[in-house]
């Protein structure tokens, strides 16, 4: 290049809005190949019912009694709190 702005000639058009506008443009884009690019579904699996995060300080013995008694009855460590928690209501 040796400079010059070769774009500065160039004037911005408003773009055409219009329902049937915008299917005339989506048909020859389709035509030429083109992919529609609407966002889609996020991939993945599907969120859980669990979202609430608790991060608790303990004492790492208790931490590690949690863990073991979690891992000892097949169960996640929230599942096992889930488990406290309705005991303990229960008894209140």
């Amino acid at each position: 290049m040796n400079g010059s702005n070769r774009l500065a000639g160039l004037k911005a058009r408003p773009k055409g809005g219009t329902v049937e506008e915008v299917r005339r443009a989506d048909e020859v884009g389709e035509a030429r190949g083109f992919l529609d690019r609407t966002p889609r579904k996020k991939p993945g699996r599907k969120p859980s019912p669990r979202t609430h995060q608790l991060h608790p300080k303990v004492f790492p013995e208790v931490g590690e009694a949690i863990a073991q008694e979690a891992e000892k009855l097949g169960i996640t460590q929230g599942q096992l709190i889930e488990k406290m928690w309705e005991t303990y209501r229960k008894a209140h």
